[in-house]
């Protein structure tokens, strides 16, 4: 018995020497492989699954990487009415954004030639069983990257806008259900005091809860409301491709008016031109600090069908970015775009639409104007 406990001791001791040892590492430019093919890039369709293959980064984890602009996720949809399934959003669009990379003609620039410190900060982990948790635990997050030191390389700036005169980094929110918006623009009031929204999406999401208990005041389609009872609105909000169904009578409307919202509905493209739109979106937010939310179901089911609460005859793909083209200059300090459930998609179309989307969020956020018409050979 103790010749085996020896046995045993020695054999230990010579596997703890032999894994302490020190490993050389090869040299990577003696290798075959890169003797023969060199530095090779990710090709879309391989890599590590970031958005737009950005340097990805658990941000919450590691704060030594500076960023100016961040892609975030929040995978959180137990607040919707239809549908769910928001919650694999993120995972979809970054699937979908691996050919969103260069230069494009419509901005005749790409999302990397102002500047800006682009990266990947991945998902915020969120409880699925708790909403008020969940809410929380996405304020927190939201508010702890906000107050990181930016890289600073930016042409735009928000120490203009912020309360404390300081710069603080932007974030792409990748949802989700919509109800994400509460939890962002309460850390935005924080840095900058009210807020004016952008609001694409096929609904007011301005629900009157009046009565009803703390449990079922908010969802995606309140979520508004109650930010406006927190004072983290101005008055000069903006709805834009609004068509959702109505009561009878103007209550909703009355009540949207009262939250600080302005309409334009889907209707009104028509009627007045997409310039018009434009305009109409640029003079109602004015100046100051402006928040940017999309609901991918702004876009018709026919080009978006995978989203909660689907509403036939809305917007193109195309109207959509030409109007975030047209919007580039405005002070935003964020952006997202939510209610992509993929599991009611078609060929990956409504997360392409988002992924194409987020790239137009990525310019419109660093130019200082909207982009110029193309000029070709046809056009001079």
């Amino acid at each position: 018995m103790f010749v085996v406990l020896l046995l045993a001791v020695a054999f230990v001791a010579a596997h703890q020497q032999h894994s302490n040892a020190p490993v050389t590492s090869p040299d990577v430019e003696s290798e075959e492989w890169f003797k023969k093919y060199g530095d090779q890039h990710d090709l879309k369709y391989t890599g590590p699954l970031s958005y737009m293959h950005l340097p990805y980064t658990k941000c919450l984890e590691d704060a030594s990487h500076a960023f100016d602009i961040a892609i975030l996720g929040f995978p959180f949809d137990t607040t919707t009415s239809y549908r769910p399934g928001a919650r694999l959003g993120p995972q979809a669009i970054r699937m979908s954004s691996s050919m969103y990379r260069g230069h494009t003609l419509a901005w005749g620039s790409s999302p990397f030639d102002f500047g800006a410190r682009l990266i990947d900060c991945g998902d915020v982990p969120l409880t699925p069983m708790d909403n008020a948790k969940a809410i929380d635990q996405m304020e927190v997050a939201y508010s702890t990257l906000l107050a990181r030191p930016v890289q600073g390389e930016t042409k735009s700036s928000t120490a203009a806008l912020a309360k404390d005169g300081k710069e603080h980094p932007r974030l792409v929110t990748l949802g989700g259900d919509h109800t994400i918006a509460l939890p962002i623009l309460r850390s935005l009031q924080k840095v900058y005091g009210p807020i004016s929204v952008i609001h694409f999406d096929a609904h007011f999401d301005t629900a009157n809860v009046e009565g009803a208990t703390n449990g079922d005041r908010i969802s995606h389609g309140s979520y508004f409301t109650i930010a406006a009872e927190e004072h983290l609105l101005t008055n000069t909000s903006i709805h834009g491709g609004i068509r959702q169904k109505m009561g009878a009578g103007n209550a909703m409307v009355e009540h949207d008016e009262i939250v600080g919202f302005a309409v334009v509905s889907t209707e009104d493209i028509d009627n007045y031109g997409i310039e018009k739109v434009i305009q109409r979106i640029r003079q109602r937010v004015g100046t100051g600090p402006v928040y940017l939310s999309l609901d991918i179901d702004v876009i018709d089911p026919g080009m978006a069908p995978a989203t909660g609460t689907p509403e036939p005859g809305g917007w193109t793909t195309r109207e959509v970015k030409r109007i975030l083209r047209g919007l580039a200059g405005l002070n935003f300090v964020g952006c997202d775009v939510v209610e992509v459930a993929p599991a009611y998609d078609q060929a990956e179309i409504t997360s392409m639409a988002a992924a194409g989307i987020v790239a137009d969020f990525l310019l419109m956020l660093q130019a200082d104007e909207p982009p110029k018409p193309h000029v070709g050979p046809f056009f001079d």
